[in-house]
């Protein structure tokens, strides 16, 4: 049978490896999954039969017979221990779960696929050792990293994928093809109408005929105008939004917000990515700054106040937890700062809280604060601002991944064309954001981004069918993929092969 091959689904999601390799010729034998959610809807949209689910992988002993193994294996902690890299003395951990059925049901093919966290250079010695176990067990494999947007998606969704084959002469003519001309893009998958169309200006350049860029690192942008706009304080760019945009702020506080924001990374202020200002530094580069100004920013909780110096008291050692005693053996000439805390390992190895400690010792009077410092209230990117993290335009090439703890990231529902930068984000606060001309995307939008059919079946919770689609693989990547190791050959002349397990799992569902 030409072109025709039977595969089993490991850690299978909601299917995007079974619909791609369905596509292509592939027959289901089976699939290994334990989330009910994801079970339901494999069963319900692929029309397979619960009862050819293996369950949990940990307790899979064999597998029946087939031509291609595919596994969307969870992001884990990466551990290398094993006892001597035996098959069955390491199992419990998904990788070796994974390459022991490998290595067990000795299929042509195998498609694995993680984060792009796997070839991270922390992770070199996991990869490694997940490459050299592959090859024990008989493979010639390789790792490729590839971005779901090349392939047909319109998301920026990075992963690895290991591939391969027990027979080195279709391992040698495997390659991935040229990533797509014409890319989909956000647009495309949109549930509304972003006509008319947007020509956006001409780039913009210097004396010297260099294009000037936005200084805001953008997932795609149109002409030096980024596509989204970002919701934090701690960075600055043209379609950057901070709380004093959004605030109801004098141009005099816009001003020392800037301040802060510019010299808060500066090392003369401390040894931290972004460091808290005390008035007296303030004043180093204003002279004119009051305290009475910071307060009222505090008021608008634009910025808070940080109690950043301590001096150590007299106090009894039975007083006091390990804890304690720890971060006051950390004080230098009798005090205690807060960036040389959040600098020692040692408290984090030991999950030492920093704050709770603080709080702590100062109760017991074993410290008291002598210098506070401000610094703004919203200090982590990704939180964005009033749970907005960015908004995407829908000119927008791409969407950024989809993760299955949902993100702060939204759709505006019109566009706006931009003319010059400070035109461009003043359209976008007036016409968009004061007027909430945005939303999330809709499960139907999410699943065209992940090349799933519109009228997918999932939950109808919003954490629930987003968490399935966000751990899901790109269908038109695996649909990619599989075509490609078609394409080698591999497949043209199955022999038949006496079917070593007479289970109710040697069904072929299709």
């Amino acid at each position: 049978m030409k072109n025709k091959f039977t595969f089993i689904d490991l850690f299978a999601g909601i299917g995007g490896f079974k619909m791609a390799l369905t596509q292509n010729g592939g027959s289901c034998i089976g699939f290994s999954e334990v989330s009910k959610d994801a079970i339901n809807a494999y069963c319900k949209n692929h029309n397979i039969e619960p009862e050819s689910n293996f369950g949990d992988i940990k307790k899979i002993k064999s597998l029946p017979t087939h031509d291609v193994l595919t596994a969307g294996v969870p992001c884990q902690s990466w551990s290398i221990a094993g006892k001597n890299l035996g098959f069955d003395d390491d199992r419990g951990q998904l990788w070796n779960d994974t390459i022991y059925l490998l290595n067990q049901s000795k299929p042509k093919v195998f498609i694995f696929e993680n984060v792009k966290g796997l070839v991270d250079p922390r992770n070199k010695k996991a990869l490694s050792y997940i490459l050299k176990r592959i090859e024990k067990a008989g493979y010639y494999a390789n790792f490729f990293v590839i971005n779901s947007q090349d392939y047909g998606v319109a998301q920026n969704r990075i992963r690895i994928y290991i591939i391969g084959f027990n027979d080195k002469k279709y391992f040698d003519k495997f390659v991935l093809p040229k990533p797509l001309e014409n890319k989909v893009t956000l647009a495309n998958v949109l549930e509304f109408d972003i006509s008319p169309k947007i020509d956006f200006p001409p780039l913009t350049k210097d004396l010297f005929g260099n294009v000037i860029q936005s200084k805001q690192m953008s997932l795609s942008s149109k002409n030096g105008f980024n596509d989204y706009f970002l919701f934090n304080d701690l960075r600055n760019g043209h379609t950057t939004i901070h709380s004093w945009d959004i605030e109801d702020t004098t141009k005099r506080q816009k001003e020392i917000c800037l301040l802060l924001l510019k010299n808060r990374r500066k090392s003369q202020f401390g040894p931290l990515d972004g460091n808290p200002l005390s008035l007296k530094q303030f004043r180093s580069l204003d002279p004119s700054i009051s305290k009475k100004e910071l307060c009222k920013l505090i008021d608008l909780k634009i910025i808070k106040k940080i109690e950043y110096k301590f001096e150590i008291l007299n106090f009894q050692d039975s007083d006091l937890t390990k804890e304690e005693l720890k971060l006051l053996n950390l004080a230098s000439n009798n005090y205690l700062t807060i960036d040389s805390l959040k600098t020692d390992r040692s408290l984090k190895i030991k999950r030492i809280s920093i704050s709770d400690t603080i709080n702590s010792l100062v109760s017991k009077q074993a410290i008291k604060c002598v210098e506070e410092r401000f610094d703004f209230k919203n200090t982590k990117i990704s939180s964005g601002l009033n749970r907005v993290s960015r908004i995407f335009m829908p000119t927008s090439d791409v969407f950024p991944t989809l993760v299955a703890s949902d993100t702060n990231d939204y759709i505006s529902l019109k566009s706006i064309i931009p003319t010059t930068h400070e035109e461009y984000k003043k359209k976008f606060l007036k016409e968009i954001y004061f007027t909430n001309k945005f939303r999330k995307i809709t499960k139907e939008e999410a699943c065209s981004i992940q090349g799933f059919p519109k009228n997918f079946i999932l939950p109808s919770s919003r954490a629930r069918w987003m968490k399935l689609i966000g751990n899901s693989v790109s269908v038109p990547v695996i649909d990619m993929l599989i075509k490609s190791i078609i394409s080698t050959g591999v497949f043209n002349q199955l022999i038949n092969r006496k079917e070593t397990n007479t289970t109710k799992h040697n069904k072929i569902y299709t």
